[in-house]
């Protein structure tokens, strides 16, 4: 479909109606990205059959620091997304263009071995391509040209969106859509573990890939465990918001990788590997050994493993028989968690850059006030995000009172979407 075709279907009313559910009130602003990049794709590369491609950022509901020790988690797609427009090539090389981060560059299929860096883009996009090859899928030659309003540092999983807008893309292109949502998380996965060296999960990935409102239980993490719940928040008159509290400025790495390492050393005093192999009676039955053998920090953060396992099944329970406030008090109770007992709310290596702890605590004073609403830390901690879930008709108030305290733009009002990563065309 050459570009006057593509902008004509975009002008349809099945067009309009998909718009609407992945971008809710923004509906026709997104159109309006779409027909600015099937523009700019045509002036760099001519005018070919293109596909329109997108893939959302994610949020974490709860679930927080479980999956690595193949727990429970409760994620949702958003109505950020990373969207791309794509023609194959017929030949042995990727050219990508990424608008957002300014980037453009080619990699040749015959070469797909990682840098000695292994960092940056050009590296993960060479691990997903060997990540499609790994498992038998077809690579080939493409034209893409990208853009992205997922925060980036926010915890919203700007990368994960990115990687599984191209899994899509080559899917589409070259598999006749045979590879299914939750392999394209697996590849993602490779990518940044062989390709960045990063000892990633599959949270972002599948929930970015997958699309809508999803529980995941990683206890087999090879093939997690994903049912999507059916529930839109907007029915109940509420809104998600993300609030960017301040990159920190300390090196966080030693921070986030403690907490899976502190977990996995309670799970090694009863010879196992994870926590999701243990029970929560074992560690207390044990309290005095297991508090000898791992640090008092570590058992703490295992108790946090097990209760917010537990917390991941009563909210989706809560959401499946309609009851919103116990959701609510449980979104409370997982945040209260992640600050006393998994401790991630800042870093013990500059405790006086505490902006999650002030983000937190602002919320918190505005949801006593109104005795409405519930808050928690969001993603990985020490630094970055929070999330608040509120009434609509408190919303705009709340962000100007963060706005006022951290900065303009800081707050950003979001909705679950119900598509994962898709081809637009096909969708329509």
């Amino acid at each position: 479909m050459k570009a006057a075709e593509t902008l004509q279907l975009l002008d349809s009313p099945q067009a309009a109606a998909l718009m609407e559910k992945l971008y809710g009130r923004e509906a026709a602003e997104n159109t309006g990205r779409y027909r600015d990049m099937i523009g700019k794709f045509q002036k760099t590369f001519g005018d070919r059959d293109i596909l329109m491609f997108s893939s959302p950022g994610r949020t974490e509901i709860s679930g927080n620091h479980t999956d690595h020790n193949h727990g429970k988690v409760l994620a949702g797609s958003i109505n950020l997304d990373c969207v791309g427009v794509a023609a194959k090539n017929d030949s042995s090389k990727v050219n990508i263009i990424s608008e957002t981060f300014q980037q453009e560059f080619t990699i040749d299929l015959n070469d797909l071995e990682p840098s000695p860096k292994k960092a940056g883009t050009v590296d993960l996009v060479k691990g997903l391509l060997k990540g499609f090859q790994e498992k038998g899928f077809q690579i080939g030659g493409f034209d893409a040209y990208i853009t992205s309003n997922v925060i980036s540092s926010a915890g919203v999983s700007s990368s994960a969106s990115f990687e599984m807008l191209l899994c899509s893309m080559l899917n589409r292109f070259f598999n006749d859509g045979r590879m299914d949502t939750v392999a394209y998380a697996h590849v993602g996965k490779y990518a940044e573990n062989v390709y960045w060296d990063k000892a990633s999960g599959l949270l972002d990935q599948m929930a970015c890939a997958v699309g809508g409102l999803i529980t995941i239980d990683f206890a087999n993490p090879s093939t997690p465990a994903v049912e999507k719940i059916d529930f839109d928040f907007a029915s109940r008159d509420h809104s998600l918001i993300i609030v960017q509290t301040g990159k920190g400025h300390a090196d966080l790495s030693a921070d986030y990788s403690a907490v899976p390492s502190e977990m996995k050393k309670v799970a090694e005093y009863f010879g196992k590997e994870v926590c999701a192999e243990i029970t929560e009676e074992q560690v207390i039955d044990n309290l005095k050994a297991v508090r000898e053998f791992a640090g008092d920090r570590s058992v703490m953060r295992a108790l946090h493993f097990f209760e917010e396992n537990r917390r991941v099944d009563a909210e989706v329970a809560a959401l499946k028989e309609g009851r919103f406030e116990d959701f609510l008090s449980n979104i409370t109770a997982s945040g209260n968690s992640s600050w006393k007992w998994l401790q991630n709310c800042y870093t013990n290596s500059d405790y006086q850059e505490q902006g999650i702890s002030v983000a937190l605590a602002l919320t918190e004073l505005f949801i006593e006030k109104k005795k409405k609403g519930a808050c928690r830390i969001h993603g990985g901690g020490f630094a970055g995000v929070i999330m608040a879930m509120l009434p609509n008709e408190i919303v705009d108030e709340y962000v100007a009172y963060m706005e006022k305290a951290l900065g303009e733009g800081c707050a950003y009002r979001m909705s679950i979407r119900p598509y994962g990563a898709i081809c637009v065309n096909d969708a329509v």
